[in-house]
């Protein structure tokens, strides 16, 4: 099926609205979920390009792809809206479960369910890790990079600070000689 962008701005809205109120245990699936499987709002290549800017951005990655798709589709309305309709439900949950948890942390049985969700939501992080990585697989320099960057980050504990520009400059220069 072909790419086809949210037609109006209540469909980026309520797109963005799906994404925040089914995001319990990471926000990523989600997002790829409605914005590339359901919705077909973007290609997996486009995702992929869209959310690794929004990584060398500060904030969440998916928040500020919120705000760039927004930007992108429906200018600083479609930033807005985009934006409210991701973050709206969360706001309200999160305020009602620190709440919640701040009453019962210490009743027995809650930290083994906090350890499920942290699981839970590390298989989905790898899960869509994957998703994000396929685009990149035919590129055996972009694998390199990749690899390189959870190398340093992830088994040499190197600061993210100096991984994201090192990484940067290597993949405009392989982007330069036509690799990426």
């Amino acid at each position: 099926m072909p790419v086809t962008p949210p037609r109006n701005l209540l469909e980026l809205f309520l797109g963005f609205l799906s994404i925040g109120a089914r995001s319990f245990g990471g926000v990523m699936p989600w997002a790829h979920r409605v914005i590339v499987e359901e919705r077909r709002w973007m290609s997996p290549e486009e995702f992929t390009a869209t959310i690794g800017l929004c990584q060398f951005l500060p904030g969440p990655n998916v928040g500020n792809a919120s705000i760039v798709l927004g930007k992108k589709w429906f200018g600083l309305k479609g930033s807005i809206v985009a934006f409210l309709g991701f973050f709206g439900l969360p706001f309200v949950w999160v305020i009602v479960l620190a709440s919640l948890y701040a009453d019962f942390a210490t009743a027995p049985g809650v930290k083994p369910v906090v350890i499920g969700v942290a699981a839970a939501g590390a298989g989905l992080f790898i899960g869509t890790a994957i998703k994000l990585g396929k685009p990149l697989a035919r590129r055996p320099a972009a694998l390199v990079v990749i690899a390189g960057c959870f190398i340093a980050v992830g088994i040499g504990r190197v600061s993210m600070l100096i991984v994201i520009p090192v990484a940067l400059l290597i993949s405009y220069l392989l982007a330069r000689r036509g690799l990426l």
